[in-house]
């Protein structure tokens, strides 16, 4: 099958310039890939949504607000409160005339799609839930684990800042700023090269797009929503040694969320599913953003299941 690829556009939204891109006829199901903190549109590999695009999914990424070729505030100085990139999903998706998508998230993005559907559940077909923690209140409100320490440390005590001026010394701090993220299936060094080359090259500002998210995430005192409101059915996709988010929190999504089903991959960490699991990750995927009948009913009882990919 031929997947049409729609170049890089930019959407001007008024106070902010976002750039997306799609592959996949506009007249398939549209599925959203929404990226992690301080990442743009190039961590979801070309590759993997051209095989999603191929099976019939209309696949668009774009990049956050300071990331890639978006709009760029000044490094250290965001122009806007944590709530826009929440709202930036809505503005992308009416921009593209969809009236309903299918939400994949990623970490940050996980929480910015659950924040999503809970508020606007008419514009959210599904949910797909990669790394990532509830973002609303829950109803059990016991503990879940904090991050391990390798990943605590890049939060406490933050390396040394690259000359954001050099490329190669900024290339080297950025690849080694993802090792503490990775499972037990190990960090590949040089894709991670590769991609952060890749992404190096067409930001904006780098320094703005390595520090701004993280300034403004959590800055709202009052998230305005419970678990229990989010009522798309949910897949969620959590690595059993992921050192961020460790797998009780992916738990703990399924469990909260009343449709939702908890696909566990072995030796995951914090990431997209690696490409040594990421055909039974697209599998999963698609199964889950099939064409469902208008009369389901998704907002009864709790229905999780789980699922464990080969090892």
């Amino acid at each position: 099958m031929v997947v049409l690829a729609m170049a890089e556009q930019t959407l001007d939204l008024g106070d902010v310039r976002l750039c997306v891109d799609a592959f996949g006829a506009p007249e398939d199901p549209t599925i959203l890939l929404i990226s992690g903190a301080a990442e743009s549109m190039d961590g979801w590999d070309p590759t993997w949504c051209e095989e999603l695009a191929a099976a019939g999914r209309r696949v668009v990424r774009y990049d956050h607000r300071d990331t890639g070729r978006s709009t760029s505030s000044p490094a250290g100085h965001p122009s806007y409160p944590g709530s826009s990139l929440s709202g930036d999903v809505l503005r992308v998706l009416d921009a593209l005339a969809v009236d309903r998508a299918h939400l994949v998230g990623l970490s940050m993005g996980g929480g910015i799609a659950q924040e999503v559907a809970a508020h606007h559940p008419e514009r959210v077909a599904s949910l797909t839930l990669v790394a990532t923690s509830p973002a609303g209140r829950r109803r059990d409100e016991s503990p879940l684990p904090p991050p391990e320490p390798r990943v605590a440390e890049t939060f406490g005590n933050p390396p040394p800042e690259p000359d954001w001026t050099d490329r190669e010394t900024v290339v080297d701090h950025l690849v080694e700023s993802y090792r503490p993220y990775a499972g037990s299936l190990g960090f590949d060094v040089p894709s991670a090269r590769r991609l952060v080359e890749h992404v190096v090259d067409r930001t904006v500002d780098i320094e703005a797009a390595t520090k701004n998210h993280w300034m403004v995430a959590g800055d709202d005192e009052d998230d305005g929503f419970a678990m229990t409101d989010i009522v798309a059915p949910t897949l969620v996709i959590h690595g059993t040694t992921d050192p961020m988010f460790p797998l009780a929190h992916g738990e703990a999504l399924a469990r909260e969320i009343g449709d939702a089903t908890l696909l566990r991959v072995p030796g995951m960490g914090h990431e997209r599913p690696p490409v040594a699991v990421r055909a039974q990750a697209t599998e999963a995927i698609l199964r889950h953003t099939r064409p469902r009948p208008l009369h389901d009913d998704h907002g009864g009882e709790h229905q999780e299941s789980a699922q464990e990919l080969p090892g």
